[in-house]
């Protein structure tokens, strides 16, 4: 590892980054608005970075790097997928639980054998047929919020007014909960990932209030049983046992904080994309064919999403060696814009090819939610195109870009040109 420090600056006022090989945040306000130039230098370098910060963890940049950790299980155990650690009170709590219980967010902090069992369960929800009968729920509530966006205009917030409301009532219509509640679906969703990463007292707060939502809806099906998820889960049995109610709870939690943060993130960033690139966005509306691979080109570039992993036993990665309790931060963002994977890798090319990405991860713990996310930007962004017939990001440079497990824009000014 070179003693050369970046040129990157740091602005984390009273705790600046001397050196992102050594000493990396991924909180930092200018690592999440352009962590680019960041990856760029660490793979030249110190292709898998170290830092104490936020627990301490290791965080690979080169795409065949984190393409190994993502198979290494489960030396490398999925019990712990949090980028930022959960406080000493969460901690001793989800260690009662999960002793009690088993794993709490199943199929993902679930190792094998437990993860094939739960993942089965849940991907009947997310399978090409079952996302095409959400298609019409989709498509209409996305226009009705371009609807509010042309009475609102012209200048709305891209994040707020559109990206951040159609994923909640999306996985609320799935999951089979009050979609007029979207509202505090993504207030809980962001005390969770947001303000609760570096809050403990913010973060057991929103947890109680998601798992307690759903205990009220598990005795509420007890009920009225009904055509939904919850009802679904509450019937599902595995190895001949049907699942506890912690089990189905921690089930519509992973549902309801993934189906939410992660794809609004990806709309959200697309939309900053368009908004800061008047020529991109002139070809679209010339080339409306181009959807397809601009999204998959999009979900490349702007990946959002960051998964964590705790080393079981002794392993060695490009001559790196991990230790048992070791966190390893797998940075699919960074892999994917590996230039000896990826031609151009750090330009948008709307049109590219041969698009090998990993925004969904891979592996075993690939995202059972895949398709419905491109369902989402597909609608989005094309009803969008199809209702907006211009528009631009307000001063990009103070977009307002969220961080640690997920990365996406919370708060971008724009200005409708045309509707």
């Amino acid at each position: 590892m070179s003693d050369r420090k970046p040129s990157i600056p740091n602005s984390r006022e009273g705790c600046p980054v001397h050196d992102w090989a050594t000493d990396y945040d991924v909180m930092d306000p200018i690592y999440n608005s352009d962590p680019g130039p960041i990856w760029q230098d660490l793979r030249e370098r110190c292709p898998i970075a170290h830092s104490e910060r936020w627990g301490g963890s290791w965080m690979p940049t080169r795409y065949e790097d984190v393409r190994e950790m993502a198979r290494a299980v489960p030396t490398l155990s999925s019990r712990a997928p949090g980028v930022i650690p959960p406080s000493p009170e969460m901690r001793e709590i989800l260690i009662q639980e999960v002793k009690e219980f088993g794993a709490e967010l199943p199929p993902i902090s679930a190792d094998p054998p437990l993860h094939k069992p739960f993942k089965q369960l849940i991907l009947p929800l997310f399978s090409p047929k079952a996302v095409d009968t959400y298609r019409p729920f989709t498509e209409q509530l996305a226009n009705s919020l371009i609807d509010q966006i042309i009475q609102k205009g012209p200048e709305v917030d891209g994040a707020t007014d559109y990206a951040q409301q159609l994923p909640p009532r999306v996985i609320a219509h799935i999951i089979g909960i009050d979609e007029a509640r979207a509202d505090e679906f993504t207030e809980w969703v962001r005390g969770i990932l947001e303000q609760g990463q570096a809050d403990a007292e913010i973060r057991l707060k929103y947890r109680r209030i998601i798992r307690d939502f759903f205990q009220e809806m598990i005795i509420e099906r007890r009920n009225t049983p009904r055509d939904d998820a919850i009802s679904r889960l509450m019937e599902a049995e595995i190895e001949g046992e049907k699942l506890s109610d912690y089990t189905i709870i921690g089930v519509c939690f992973l549902l309801l904080v993934a189906g939410i943060d992660t794809t609004w993130s990806s709309i959200g960033s697309a939309l900053f994309h368009f908004g800061t690139n008047p020529e991109h966005r002139k070809r679209i509306y010339a080339e409306p064919n181009l959807f397809t691979t601009a999204i998959e080109e999009l979900l490349r570039f702007y990946s959002p999403v960051k998964m964590a992993r705790r080393v079981l036993e002794p392993i060695k990665f490009g001559g790196i060696e991990m230790q048992p309790g070791d966190k390893v931060i797998m940075n699919f963002p960074a892999a994917n814009r590996d230039p000896q994977i990826f031609d151009r890798a750090e330009e948008v090319v709307l049109d590219r090819k041969q698009n090998r990405h990993i925004a969904f991860g891979v592996g075993i713990h690939r995202c059972a939610g895949s398709n419905l996310a491109r369902m989402e930007m597909d609608i989005a962004l094309r009803v969008w195109f199809n209702r907006i017939k211009d528009f631009e990001v307000i001063q990009p440079k103070n977009v307002i870009w969220s961080g640690g497990q997920v990365r996406g824009p919370r708060v971008m000014p724009m200005k409708i040109l045309g509707a």
